[in-house]
């Protein structure tokens, strides 16, 4: 039973999407039903840094062993990850048109996620910029262990410092203070567990023909 997991993303990613759109949810002011957009925009944000997380923590590791293998790792979660970021910007995007007002808003959060995204762009163009594959991975990892830090600053940091209007920065209160209530949390945490299985399911498909790729071309 070594896919219990896949097993198990699947039903909670079937139920995310069954209970998320018929269980009921909050009767708030301007949200209204784009709530239930937080099954979904949340829990990729969600996925996206627990990627980028093992992305970091493999570029440590190439950096301490030098084996490709963590390198592979690395750059997968990498991909993987942006794939969330860029599904969490467009379904950000559209909550933001119905609630703001405007697919886009000059909010600290939203450009800091964007600059995120920019600055994991440029490590997959630093990549595909050194033909040589072993400096390649030590310039990449260092790279990447940059990135991560940015990332912190722009997404979690510098948000709560400013004026934002997302839920849980800038002084505005989170979700679970006023709208999170037993129900949606019977689907939300299931939620954010599925999406990050279907990321680390992603991922691990990537990096198994990335292997297979390096050991054919030996």
């Amino acid at each position: 039973m070594k896919s219990w997991w896949k097993i198990l993303c699947v039903f909670l990613l079937m139920y995310t999407i069954i209970a998320g759109f018929l269980t009921d949810v909050p009767r708030l002011p301007i949200l209204h039903e784009t709530i239930r957009n937080q099954y979904f925009h949340v829990c990729m944000w969600f996925s996206m840094m627990i990627l980028f997380t093992i992305g970091l923590i493999s570029s440590i590791r190439h950096l301490a062993s030098n084996k490709i293998g963590h390198d592979i790792i690395a750059s997968e979660a990498v991909n993987s990850g942006m794939l969330f970021g860029i599904l969490g910007l467009v379904t950000g995007s559209l909550w933001a048109k119905y609630t703001w007002g405007a697919w886009w808003t000059n909010d600290v959060k939203l450009n800091g996620a964007a600059i995120t995204m920019l600055t994991y762009c440029a490590y997959l163009v630093l990549r595909n910029a050194i033909p040589d594959e072993r400096k390649r991975g030590k310039v990449a990892a260092v790279y990447n262990i940059f990135a991560y830090v940015m990332m912190l600053v722009f997404i979690l940091i510098y948000p709560r410092m400013s004026d934002s209007l997302h839920p849980g920065n800038g002084g505005n209160p989170g979700f679970s203070k006023y709208d999170l209530d037993n129900t949606m949390r019977s689907v939300f945490y299931p939620a954010v567990i599925g999406w990050t299985l279907l990321g680390v399911w992603i991922m691990t498909i990537r990096v198994r023909i990335q292997k297979i790729k390096s050991q054919t071309e030996l």
